[in-house]
């Protein structure tokens, strides 16, 4: 004698099984958390927001615009510990004119991101004219006198030639630029000067205080100071 199936509903589906007390409290839990969702879905229903009213929004149209600078050639980043030095050397007349002035101009000039300034000597020379140009009376700088100023440079490891027209500047002491691509222009050097710790741009000089260890000519402070 065959047992009978279990009965079903009429509708033909498995008619439902009594809870057990497991499953009321899972039930309990699915019922909070649908009122999480619920109140969740509510506050993210914008028709649901209120409305602000006296707020005002401020926002910078340019994201790249951090800083408000003189000029349109953008800024650069300056170590302060040489900032100062520079102003103490020429101070201590351990600098002469003529190099101070091309350094600062050729800094000036770097294309961001690669420490590099394209210019010749002529370009330097008149750049450093312009506003001397506009006066008959006034004193300006030489060529020849640029020159030496540049090499000068060179050995206090400031800047250093990479080429016809191109000059690199310490981007340890200055750089336009952001951190990565100061830390991939100074791998670059490190790999051009076979990582030595005392070449450029590392050792910065000038090394001595005295100023009598520099022949500086007609360019010197105190002494008939002439930029060319």
């Amino acid at each position: 004698m065959q047992s009978e199936p279990p009965a079903r509903s009429r509708s033909g589906r498995p008619r439902a099984v009594p809870a057990t007390s497991d499953d009321a409290a899972f039930n309990d839990i699915l019922s909070v958390l649908g009122k999480q969702l619920g109140n969740a879905a509510e506050a993210t229903d914008p028709r649901g927001r209120r409305k602000l009213k006296g707020v005002t929004f401020e926002y910078e149209t340019d994201a790249r615009s951090v800083h408000t600078m003189a000029g349109t050639a953008g800024y650069s980043l300056a170590s302060n510990w040489f900032t100062q030095l520079l102003a103490q050397l020429s101070v201590a007349n351990s600098i002469t004119k003529s190099q101070l002035c091309v350094f600062l101009y050729v800094a000036g000039g770097q294309v961001p991101g690669t420490g590099i300034a394209e210019y010749t000597q002529q370009e330097i020379t008149d750049g450093l004219n312009k506003l001397a140009a506009q006066k008959p009376e006034a004193k300006k700088i030489t060529r020849p006198t640029v020159n030496r100023a540049i090499r000068a440079l060179c050995d206090y490891n400031w800047v250093e030639r990479v080429g016809n027209g191109r000059i690199r500047l310490n981007v340890t002491l200055w750089f336009q630029g952001n951190s990565t691509s100061q830390q991939e222009v100074l791998a670059e050097i490190a790999n051009q000067h076979g990582h030595d710790p005392e070449a450029f741009p590392y050792s910065i000089g000038p090394e001595g205080p005295h100023q009598e260890e520099f022949d500086f000519g007609a360019d010197t402070y105190g002494r008939g100071e002439r930029a060319g």
